[in-house]
């Protein structure tokens, strides 16, 4: 989630980005089947270091987008996007990633159902209203049910500029 955030962040900061690729980082993997990073963290500093670093990248990521200019772009592999859109993706990664994590710990958790709400209106546009925000935030990305329609298996948010 770090990573994200911070990555989010680095691609609203150049002048001219770049509009194919992320910004070139140095990203590698912590070890075979993990994904490829640019942020890690001390392990000998257990969780505490952890939630720190995760509490950095993110603070990092929202003075980006609070002093980014509107036209700012920053590249995504989901699609190019402003300051509003990165905003929307990292509550996304924020909020998914909590999910995961409460439930590897047994523990009930969700996210607010008006930024939930607002999340869907700004990156699922097309996706029609259905009850609980929280719970169809879940759906589109593949990590939930709701009844009357299928599984998600593949997803992808629609991170385009508004106008």
């Amino acid at each position: 989630m770090a990573d994200d955030l911070f990555s989010y962040a680095a691609q609203l900061g150049p002048q001219t980005p770049p509009a194919s690729t992320h910004l070139p980082f140095v990203w590698r993997q912590g070890g075979p089947g993990k994904p490829a990073n640019v942020i890690f963290t001390e392990r000998k500093g257990g969780p505490e270091s952890m939630v720190q670093i995760l509490e950095a990248c993110g603070a990092l990521h929202v003075a980006m987008v609070r002093t980014a200019s509107p036209q700012a772009r920053a590249f995504h592999a989901f699609g190019t996007t402003d300051p509003e859109g990165s905003a929307a993706m990292g509550l996304v990664e924020l909020f998914v990633h909590a999910e995961d994590l409460a439930l590897g710990l047994g523990l009930d958790w969700s996210a607010s159902a008006a930024i939930c709400a607002r999340i869907l209106k700004r990156l699922f546009p097309d996706l029609p209203p259905h009850g609980d925000p929280w719970k169809t935030l879940l759906w589109a990305t593949g990590r939930g049910e709701l009844p009357g329609r299928e599984r998600v298996a593949q997803w992808q948010w629609d991170s385009a500029p508004r106008s």
